[in-house]
């Protein structure tokens, strides 16, 4: 069993675990090598021998404990019938949401769609030391229909007039997305995933009376589907702030992804009967190295005497310097 499933799964607190988010990404010059050779990300994403190679940079380069394998969450919507792109310096766009045919999609198709995603988790797993975990990902389904719908004005603001026009077919929506999902999370941990992490990325922009309906429930119904399969799950419901101790209480996750805007005391002491990883702002790490271990010595004291993964509270940024995250991997495993 890998150390992060040990820490979930058993909540051994004696274990070092260290991983991190958008670790096979933009910052690695291995990777924009081949990111120049392919300038179609959906199409690189269903490339599964490029995705299990970007998969693996990381590991090869830092030997860190976990692989995550290289795919997007945007993967779902365009499974289920959404045209995606990438704009560069603008993010993604989507073409306009159709009901109908959302509605029209049966899981053995989307499954169909998404099998070259399968297939570089089965090349990945057997390339991959057995004391790592490969973990498998998804989009919350909140944050899933931020995108679908288009309904983000700019990084903190949603439509709410767009969402209330919305609002009779929400419900629906979330319903099948959370099967599609879910099939999505069973057909990795099939492929040889063992571990899947819920990133709910735009949790901290919905209204205060749609909370429980549009994030906490949604997650919730996940890791009961992921208990009940036991998969080890960790959630990630970015911009929460003090409703942390909400979403835990009722989601009741194994693992709790803290963002940076979260004090590590106060997760310590709020975040009861849960795996707590991250929080470190990846920021801290285009800093000096004087500032990026006093930031991580923080951390890593706060949790030295409870289950705690280390990783930050966002992904890894495009300019991060790949010998910086070399020396922080150093200093938590010498501490």
């Amino acid at each position: 069993m890998s150390t992060l499933k040990k820490i979930l799964v058993n909540k051994d607190k004696s274990c070092k675990s260290v991983w991190f988010m958008r670790q096979a990404g933009r910052y690695l010059p291995e990777f924009r090598e081949i990111r120049s050779q392919n300038q179609n990300f959906i199409k690189l994403c269903l490339n599964s021998e490029l995705s299990s190679k970007i998969t693996l940079q990381p590991i090869e380069r830092f030997n860190l404990d976990s692989a995550i394998i290289f795919s997007d969450i945007l993967m779902t919507p365009y499974a289920l019938g959404q045209e995606v792109k990438f704009i560069k310096d603008q993010g993604p766009e989507l073409s306009k949401f159709n009901l109908e045919i959302f509605l029209d999609k049966n899981e053995k198709e989307f499954s169909q769609k998404l099998n070259e995603i399968y297939k570089a988790i089965e090349i990945t797993r057997k390339n991959l030391n057995k004391d790592k975990s490969l973990i498998a990902f998804i989009g919350a389904p909140w944050t899933l229909l931020v995108y679908m719908l288009n309904i983000k004005k700019d990084k903190n603001k949603i439509d709410l007039k767009k969402l209330e026009k919305e609002n009779i077919n929400i419900n629906k929506i979330l319903k099948k997305l959370i099967d599609f999902l879910c099939t999505h999370i069973e057909n990795q941990i099939n492929a040889g995933a063992d571990v899947v992490q819920v990133f709910d990325s735009w949790a901290g922009l919905i209204p205060n009376d749609h909370i429980k309906d549009y994030c906490f429930m949604p997650n919730a119904k996940i890791v009961e589907f992921c208990k009940k399969k036991k998969i080890p799950n960790i959630c990630f419901p970015r911009g929460l702030k003090d409703k942390y101790k909400e979403f835990n209480q009722l989601v009741n996750p194994d693992g709790i992804n803290i963002d940076y805007e979260i004090d590590p005391q106060w997760a310590k002491d709020n975040l009861r009967n849960v795996v707590l990883q991250g929080g470190l702002d990846p920021k801290i790490l285009l800093k000096s190295e004087k500032e990026m271990i006093e930031g991580a010595t923080k951390y890593i004291k706060t949790f030295k005497d409870i289950p705690y993964v280390f990783n930050l509270g966002h992904g890894l940024l495009p300019e991060t310097d790949p010998d910086r995250v070399m020396k922080l991997i150093k200093f938590y495993r010498n501490n």
